[in-house]
């Protein structure tokens, strides 16, 4: 069985790492280099960087940034914000980065998808997707969440993975920020739907989360920002809970 993981999430603007709910209300979290750092050393086992402004910017990814955090962590490293096509992939790569997620990009072009997984493998290719529920069913939102679409989410991870995506980052608007949990059927259903991995993110509050995620939800990770960066929950105590729970964990 492959081990379930925990993902620190570092959401980029302007240099600094921040947090809000619901996608909204952002407060400053720290220093991506000092957390990315700290993050590594407790055991993450991926870190995921998203610079979320650059989108709505209509800029590319902060690369010296990136690679600042690349040079000081040895755990797998996921970038997205402002990709949307194969060269900046590439730019990402070099700088440090092992994976790229593309959420917006994807939507106004979804051969992107294929694109980048020809090019450097679907194990490189992560499609993030921010879902919301609007009159019962699950839109895909693009843009740092500010722009609503009529994708059903659940058509569109399916498609995506035909595509070469290889694996979805998915975050539940609804919940992000409230700690009240994930969005546990949401998950369970794109499991079904899927062969690839899914990340759980929006609306991590305690431990206990993170085992409904691996087992009612069927994540294969478990992603999380306020309650890492503002020292809620340490990765070493997640973890140690995690596995006493029964979750196939790595220590």
């Amino acid at each position: 069985m492959v081990a379930k993981r925990i993902i620190p999430c570092l959401d980029i603007k302007n240099g600094r790492t921040v947090k809000g709910i619901n996608f909204v209300e952002l407060k400053d979290a720290g220093d991506p280099v000092e957390l990315a750092q700290k993050y590594s050393n407790a055991g993450a086992d991926e870190l995921v960087f998203l610079d979320i402004s650059a989108t709505l910017e209509e800029r590319e990814t902060i690369y010296d940034l990136v690679k600042k955090v690349g040079e000081c962590i040895n755990i797998p490293f996921a970038v997205g914000g402002g990709i949307s096509e194969v060269n900046r992939v590439e730019k990402i790569l070099k700088n440090g980065a092992d994976k790229v997620s593309i959420n917006s990009a994807a939507v106004r072009d979804p051969l992107v998808v294929k694109r980048i997984s020809d090019a450097f493998g679907s194990q490189c290719t992560i499609v993030a997707v921010d879902g919301k529920q609007v009159n019962g069913k699950w839109l895909i939102h693009t843009h740092g969440g500010t722009r609503s679409t009529d994708l059903d989410l659940f058509e569109w991870v399916q498609k995506v993975q035909d595509l070469g995506a290889g694996e979805i980052l998915f975050t539940s608007m609804d919940n992000d920020g409230t700690k009240a949990g994930f969005a546990l059927e949401a998950l369970a259903y794109m499991d079904e739907l899927l062969s690839i991995p899914v990340i759980a993110s929006g609306g991590a509050g305690n431990m206990e989360h993170f085992h409904e995620a691996f087992n009612d939800g069927m994540a294969s990770a478990g992603l999380a920002a306020s309650i890492f960066h503002f020292g809620e929950i340490e990765i070493p105590d997640l973890k140690n809970y995690l596995i006493k729970k029964g979750n196939n964990i790595r220590p």
